[in-house]
């Protein structure tokens, strides 16, 4: 089954360097990073950990996840990423 997510990026406040996002759908599944790749690849380490989590609380498993990242208007304003 194919899940689609919500990502949602923020640039860091204006004393601080670096982006945070938070996956709409999944209570808690945030993530951080100095610059967007960095960003993408701990979401998804933080949405791997979160759909393990679920998992073992007995949640449905997720097999497969589609993300629409909704990006800061000074990066790209959005795009869908398969993971």
């Amino acid at each position: 089954m194919l899940h689609s997510y919500t990502v949602a990026v923020f640039e860091a406040e204006s004393d601080e360097t670096g982006f945070w996002a938070e996956v709409h759908e999944l209570p808690g599944c945030v993530a951080q990073g100095e610059d967007l790749d960095d960003l993408r690849s701990n979401v998804l380490d933080a949405l791997q950990a979160w759909e393990a989590t679920n998992e073992d609380l007995g949640g449905e498993p997720v097999v497969q996840s589609a993300f629409t990242w909704n990006l800061p208007a000074a990066q790209v304003s959005s795009e869908t990423v398969r993971a």
